[in-house]
């Protein structure tokens, strides 16, 4: 039902033909995606600096959003925890954005041992929430103004989901 293709920049030239549809979903979605210190940099940095992200496509390799991992804590030798970023268009909402979000937590926690993926959000993104409490998230807290967007003080909202939520439940996403 759904792929998910890595996009690094030393392998960017194969993948050439995602960075327009990358560059219009991150244009609409922009305000759920970034606070004002964001604005100073784009989609192309996140590329530059960020190793693991990936263009989501369904089986026909259409392109139907993306994701990408950061803020990685562990020691070196173990990962504990990363900062999930996600960023669907529109024609993907519903049926797919679940399948795709269920199938990619399980990647993650089997490629790479998280025990803890988080999912930082503003208040307003209600669609996100919903997503996130759909595949197992939970919410964890509020960070009271944290942030500037827009000019005015922004609170953030953290979810976060546990390895072991997919290992004691009965999902199966293969």
């Amino acid at each position: 039902m759904c792929k998910f293709k890595q996009i690094a920049i030393y392998n960017l030239c194969s993948d050439l033909h995602y960075i327009p549809d990358i560059l219009n979903c991150y244009g609409i979605y922009a305000k759920y995606l970034q606070d004002d210190y964001a604005k100073d940099f784009g989609i192309y940095d996140i590329f530059i600096s960020c190793p693991n992200f990936w263009v989501i496509t369904d089986y026909s390799d259409k392109f139907m959003g993306f994701v990408y991992l950061d803020n990685f804590t562990g020691n070196g030798k173990a990962n504990f925890s990363a900062e999930i970023t996600v960023c669907f268009d529109k024609k993907a909402w519903g049926n797919f954005v679940r399948y795709s979000a269920k199938f990619f937590l399980k990647y993650c926690f089997d490629t790479f041992g998280f025990y803890k993926i988080k999912a930082l959000i503003f208040p307003d993104n209600f669609r996100v929430k919903t997503l996130l409490k759909q595949v197992g998230f939970e919410y964890e807290t509020t960070l009271p103004a944290e942030t500037l967007r827009n000019g005015e003080l922004q609170d953030i909202e953290i979810y976060s989901i546990k390895r072991n939520y997919y290992y004691k439940s009965e999902v199966n996403y293969d």
